[in-house]
């Protein structure tokens, strides 16, 4: 296990680091004066850092995305974002892994949750379902190994929410739990068919993202989109469940389509059913309650005050405040409360 960290680096501004890490992105900028430098962002499985090389072109091509380097740099802090100024950088070689500086698992961050249990609990749902050509479909998906083994290994996104090994089957679920409640609340509801939905609506994703030291697209996730690939990996599966109605499957497939919510946000249809428009609701709402609970967890880590706006997150578009540690922050300190006063008389002589 490698000995530094994206998390430790908050407490070590202004200070020089080395340590290996992922590389997650590698471009090639100029500033407004048109002096060229490589934008790096690397990464592990604490996080992700920004990085910054004014020279060593020739160094910047030895080595791709998704490798592991080795990083020399002072932790600074530009437009109040931590980020690394590199003065060396090198591909890492097959020795640096043999003698334990790092391992693989050091750079992909993984749920917290036990997978175990998650898949127990996704399973759970589907046993309760009433409609048997829904729960047919969703077994087609879950007893297909390959596919068991993708959902409970594939991030939900690239960068956004949940983006870590897990975090598609811990969205799924989470979704599941919530999904659960509402269609208790509103009676318009089916409930197999919303949980369908849960379940179905980023299957694509699996296709769609590719994950290794770093999490990217795939060339399909690019050039067709995780909807369109979700869509046609349900069509495949239908395909061999003959008895199973098409007005069922319009539906379950308007709702995979739709979930986006927005022409803007590449949903190909609008929401058109209650289920698919609570979905989209609760899905956008799931994830970004997820993105509040990293942009906390990442402030702690750089040494920010609980109480204190985080950084601008580009994903919400705002700065976020910790309801919990502000609150915390404002209770009044505890003033001891006062000796009881003991009338003691002095002993007679």
């Amino acid at each position: 296990m490698k000995d530094l960290f994206v998390a430790d680096l908050g407490k070590l501004e202004n200070q020089t680091v080395t340590g290996f890490f992922a590389v997650a992105q590698k471009q090639t900028r100029s500033t407004r004066e048109g002096v060229p430098y490589f934008a790096i962002s690397i990464s592990d499985c604490t996080g992700q850092i920004e990085c910054r090389i004014w020279e060593a072109a020739a160094v910047v091509d030895e080595f791709g995305q998704g490798e592991v380097v080795k990083v020399q740099g002072q932790v600074c802090r530009y437009q109040d974002k931590l980020q690394i100024k590199i003065d060396k950088i090198r591909k890492a070689r097959p020795e640096d892994s043999d003698k334990g500086k790092y391992d693989f698992g050091d750079f992909v961050p993984r749920t917290s949750c036990n997978v175990d249990d998650l898949w127990s609990e996704l399973k759970g749902f589907v046993a309760s379902f009433t409609n048997p050509h829904l729960q047919t479909l969703l077994y087609a998906f879950l007893d297909d190994l390959e596919i068991a083994s993708a959902l409970k290994n594939a991030p939900a996104a690239k960068s956004m929410h949940h983006a870590w090994i897990g975090g598609l089957l811990e969205h799924i679920v989470s979704l599941l739990g919530i999904s659960d409640m509402a269609a208790r609340h509103y009676p318009e509801i089916n409930r197999d068919l919303l949980l369908t939905g849960v379940v179905l609506h980023d299957i694509g994703k699996l296709r769609e993202l590719r994950w290794g030291t770093s999490f990217d697209y795939t060339l399909e996730g690019q050039l067709v989109g995780h909807i369109t690939i979700g869509i046609s990996m349900v069509e495949r599966k239908l395909a061999n469940l003959p008895d199973f109605p098409d007005n069922l499957r319009i539906l379950v497939e308007h709702i995979i389509l739709s979930h986006h919510g927005k022409y803007e946000f590449g949903s190909p249809k609008l929401p058109m059913i209650p289920e698919a428009l609570l979905l989209h609701y609760l899905d956008d709402l799931d994830a970004k309650m997820q993105t509040m609970r990293s942009e906390f967890a990442r402030a702690e880590a750089q040494g920010r005050d609980p109480g204190q706006l985080t950084d601008w997150v580009r994903a919400l578009e705002r700065p976020l405040l910790n309801t919990a540690g502000y609150l915390n922050e404002q209770q009044p300190a505890t003033e001891p409360e006062p000796e009881e006063e003991t009338n003691v008389l002095p002993a007679e002589d």
